[in-house]
């Protein structure tokens, strides 16, 4: 597996990949409603284009070229010193064991070339392993709280 930064070239790779991973975390998904679709896909154009100049993303790559896993992540400056937040990390359905590791270590890797010493990452199954090779320390739960319409259809469990 290779994990690089991606480029303008990846986009519908990406793009597919995350409509890929929505619909095998939720079968369901493509009877949601369109703002709900919408709102859980993070791989807009937009988006991409941000992320992609970011230096904390990565693509994961198998061996053929397809596209097995992306993690997007930003620096942020807390106003005492900077963070690296993930945004988050998607899976190809059959991707290889290690390869969200993989998309982290690659993130860890970064933040540290750049001196931030601070990763913050949602702890979402395929990551827990990661995180214990990583030598994180968990200290709560991350949750995401949805205005407006999307609080009924939004994913994740009610706290």
């Amino acid at each position: 597996m290779r994990y690089r930064t991606f480029a303008e070239s990846d986009f519908a790779a990406l793009q597919a990949l995350d409509l890929a991973a929505q619909r095998h975390a939720d079968p369901a998904f493509d009877t949601l409603p369109a703002r709900e679709r919408e709102g859980r896909l993070c791989t807009s154009l937009p988006a991409l284009k941000f992320y992609a100049r970011s230096e904390h993303s990565f693509a994961a790559q198998d061996d053929a070229g397809a596209v097995q896993g992306l993690i997007l992540a930003q620096h942020v400056w807390q106003g005492d010193r900077p963070i690296v937040l993930v945004r988050t990390v998607l899976l190809a359905p059959d991707a290889p064991e290690g390869t969200a590791a993989g998309l982290l270590h690659a993130t860890v890797k970064s933040a540290y070339d750049s001196a931030v010493y601070e990763v913050h990452f949602p702890l979402i199954p395929g990551l827990e392993d990661a995180a214990r090779q990583e030598e994180a320390r968990v200290t709560g739960s991350y949750a995401v709280c949805h205005l407006g319409t999307r609080a009924s259809t939004a994913p994740g469990e009610r706290a």
